[in-house]
């Protein structure tokens, strides 16, 4: 049996010593190494060992009793939450690692959020129990009440495979087929333990225990009730499928696909789909364990393994039969430039950035062709500082980063139409769009009602096709233009001098026309927030979200506490948490997870500082070219809609 399971938490709550523990214990490593001491068999990157963090989400692999076991050890801290994602999307089962003395942390409860919305089934493991002030009952108390009721501590009850007569009833008074037995028959072992299984699979029920992963107590305890309690059912006989959940380039500079096998079989010089309908074949199938790996043949349903020959993957995407592509929520707010040395070309950095673009596609690494300049999207300070040294040490390239800044966005709040007219001589095309506001963080949405008596079918994707290969700007920052959407409604093309690339400049040219008449705001990214503190500083708090402009829920109290939620900018929030560590003595809780985009709290600051010239932008132009006499000339936007051929 193939299970790959996750070991997550807040950064320093034990996961990577804990996932030593796992792997000595089943004879996976013969050394047991240490964080602190820089040997730890999975944090075996140079960075990993000089800063005593996670980053890269490396995978281990051991067998026990019937099972071969792909373990992840992820990075707990924030600013590599998106590597954190992209694995959770391939777990089937998922252990968080909460401290018994510090409890849930803010990233806790990002992480238990993230495996929830996933429907990864999830034990938890409460660790530290050697040291001084840990509060195990305690902290199982704020588990249940912060999230969920449906934990059950298996540290004492379920021992040699039987129940204690707590866990019994636990699992009785979740299952009326159970409690009917129970009822009538009483307590039968096999019965109960496929119930618990199947109840985990679905996340009706939580499991606990509790150790010490430095001391190793507990820790082959709960491998033993782990085995037990987890199955898992992938079929090898239908056709293959897959999820691509990392890329990385090997020392060589191979590109390398890590996929999860989700079904079926794969072999070498296979041809398999994947993406956009682009068809490879496999050269290389690779299974690792740390950095070490093994080349084989033929890889089933449920393994992790890596492959070569796919030029062209990206994180996300569907292999084989499976064609949907994941999304994922942990989204960088901020933007930052690269700075290099005179001398060092450009596009030799660019291509070194783009390779760790396709490793880390959050990154949205951009080209400013016109400046010259390389831009990429970042979780946090840490982040830079880390992809400094990356690039550093991979690449022997000393780069810099400015400060990083908001990431903006814009949309509009009304309904305008925009008409784009482009005919030099000897080409044609004319695009009429309705463009309005669109849901709160959809994006930009396409369709078309344009009739094909009018533009053909062909010619009316093309027309989306456009509209979608690449971003837009707004008119007030230059920043990407989302939540809106966009209507073909009519179109006409040329039968002798209509040429590829004319509907492109026809498409920019009437969606900048549009803007140009609409009602444009400025969006920045929010914070979801959840904060607990003492009461007597709950004041406090909501003193300072109201000054942060943010906005807050009726407030809740439990016992001592006070809960607050609410949403507050990225902008004026994101280095609360040490102030809020700082008037709570290390007592108050903050989880920040992202909200999405709302509209500016100081949007005409924020345009003044930026100082966005929209008539100087060299990627657009909202004005539409007309053809007489043989010669083109061109019509300003606020003149252009009179001459359309359409109207």
């Amino acid at each position: 049996m193939n299970k790959t399971i996750g070991i997550l938490a807040h950064v320093d709550a034990g996961k990577t010593t804990f996932s030593e523990q796992l792997l000595f214990h089943t004879k996976s490593i013969k050394k047991l190494g240490r964080v602190d001491h820089q040997d730890a068999f999975l944090d075996s990157h140079e960075i990993e060992k000089q800063r005593g963090i996670t980053v890269f989400a490396d995978q281990g692999r051991f067998e026990y009793q019937n099972s071969t076991y792909y373990l992840i050890d992820t990075p707990g801290h924030v600013d590599f939450s998106p590597e954190m994602e992209r694995a959770i999307q391939v777990m089937d089962f998922a252990i968080i690692l909460i401290s018994a003395v510090e409890g849930i942390e803010g990233h806790t409860e990002t992480v238990w959020n993230l495996l929830n919305k996933h429907h990864v089934p999830t034990f938890l493991f409460i660790n530290k129990i050697d040291r001084t002030g840990a509060n195990v009952d305690g902290v199982l108390d704020e588990i249940r009440s912060n999230f969920s009721k449906d934990i059950c501590d298996i540290s004492t009850t379920f021992t040699d495979e039987m129940m204690s007569e707590e866990l019994i009833e636990f699992i009785a008074e979740r299952d009326e087929e159970v409690l009917e037995h129970y009822m009538e028959k009483g307590y039968d072992p096999d019965l109960w333990l496929k119930k618990m299984q199947s109840m985990i699979q679905a996340s009706q029920i939580y499991p606990s225990a509790s150790g010490s992963a430095l001391q190793d107590i507990g820790v082959k305890s709960f491998l033993e009730k782990f085995d037990l309690l987890t199955v898992t059912d992938f079929n090898s006989s239908q056709p293959f499928s897959g999820r691509v959940y990392k890329i990385r380039y090997d020392d060589t500079g191979t590109r390398v696909t890590f996929i999860k096998g989700l079904s079926g079989t794969l072999k070498v010089r296979d041809e398999i789909v994947y993406g956009n309908e682009e068809v490879e074949k496999i050269t290389q199938i690779r299974t690792y364990n740390g950095r070490q790996y093994r080349q084989i043949d033929q890889v089933g349903a449920g393994e992790l393994f890596a492959v070569t020959g796919l030029t062209n993957s990206s994180v996300g995407d569907g292999v084989g039969a499976l064609e949907e592509k994941a999304v994922y929520d942990m989204v960088p707010t901020l933007r930052s430039k690269v700075v290099f040395e005179p001398g060092v070309n450009p596009k030799e950095v660019l291509k070194y950035f783009l390779m760790l673009d396709a490793e880390d596609p959050s990154l949205h690494v951009t080209w400013e062709e016109q400046l010259q300049e390389i831009h990429l999207h970042v979780m946090g300070a840490i982040q830079l500082e880390v992809l400094e040294q990356i690039v550093f040490e991979r690449f022997q390239l000393k780069i810099a980063f400015e400060q990083p800044e908001i990431l903006y966005k814009e949309t509009i709040e009304n309904e305008v139409m925009g008409y784009g007219h482009f005919e030099p001589l000897r080409h044609y095309a004319e695009v009429h769009l309705k463009i309005e506001s669109g849901k709160q963080n959809s994006g930009i949405q396409f369709e078309s009602r344009c009739h094909t008596d009018e533009l053909a079918i062909g010619l009316q994707n093309l027309v989306g096709q456009h509209l979608f290969e690449r971003g837009h700007h707004g008119l007030l920052t230059g920043s990407p233009l989302t939540d809106v959407k966009v209507t073909l409604v009519t179109g006409r093309a040329h039968n002798k001098h209509t040429h590829g690339g004319d509907f492109r400049e026809a498409v920019y040219r009437a969606l900048r026309q549009g803007l140009e008449k609409a009602n444009n705001i400025l969006l920045e990214p929010y914070y979801h927030f959840k904060i607990i503190v003492a009461i007597d500083q709950m004041g406090r708090v909501l003193s300072d979200v109201q000054a942060a402009h943010g906005r807050f829920d009726s407030p809740m109290t439990e016992l001592d506490k006070a809960i607050l939620t609410g949403i507050v900018p990225v902008a004026t929030f994101m280095t609360y948490s040490q102030e809020l560590a700082s008037f709570t003595q290390g007592k108050g809780r903050i989880s920040l997870t992202f909200a999405g985009y709302y509209r500016c709290h100081n949007e005409k600051a924020v345009i003044e500082r930026i100082g966005y010239d929209k008539s100087a932008d060299p990627e657009y132009t909202s004005s539409s070219i007309f053809c007489s006499k043989g010669q083109g000339f061109t019509v300003k936007w606020d003149e252009a809609e009179g001459m359309m051929h359409c109207l």
